[in-house]
């Protein structure tokens, strides 16, 4: 979707996952090491923010969005960019700890946690933005990568899936 914005897109991903990462279309990915015995990324196996900075030629990136959390919070804001924001959206690696605000100062980062819900505070805005998804899914500009699908009477097994990060796509739940 970033891409379709006109922005340049950098990624990360594991060895076992590298596959999918470059069939994604990043300008630049990061692959990283696995933490031994799981699917997940070690994020301390490559130095993340030293190889932003290389490719986007030591000026950082001007919106990283971070769907991991925890584990990756120090890479995210070491990456922006003067007047960057840090784009806060999921917990995968636990939730991100607070933080004094002027840890901030040296970039004058921003740093936002945005919810669905507020932006999409009615149904003209739900179906607007519907509208643009479904359009660039019709017309082949944006591919949805579908891993697999559970009954939903299992979706306890669907859950401890994601949870060993094993998903290479989109899981899904099967309603028969």
């Amino acid at each position: 979707m970033a891409k379709l914005r006109g922005f340049k897109v950098i990624g990360t991903c594991s060895k076992g996952k590298a596959d999918i990462g470059e069939s994604l279309g990043c300008d630049e990915l990061i692959v990283l090491d696995e933490v031994p015995g799981t699917s997940y990324e070690d994020y301390e196996s490559v130095d993340i923010v030293s190889r932003v900075m290389e490719v986007t030629d030591g000026k950082g990136c001007k919106a990283v969005i971070d769907g991991i959390g925890k584990s990756t919070v120090d890479i995210s804001i070491g990456s922006l960019a003067h007047r960057g924001i840090f784009i806060s959206f999921g917990n995968a690696s636990g939730a991100v700890p607070a933080f004094p605000v002027l840890r901030l100062i040296g970039k004058s980062a921003y740093v936002t946690r945005p919810k669905l819900l507020d932006y999409t505070v009615d149904r003209a805005e739900l179906v607007s933005r519907a509208d643009e998804i479904f359009g660039w899914l019709k017309d082949g500009k944006l591919n949805v990568s579908v891993d697999c699908a559970f009954p939903l009477e299992e979706a306890a097994e669907g859950h401890l899936y994601l949870e060993a990060g094993k998903s290479k796509g989109k899981v899904l739940y099967k309603i028969d």
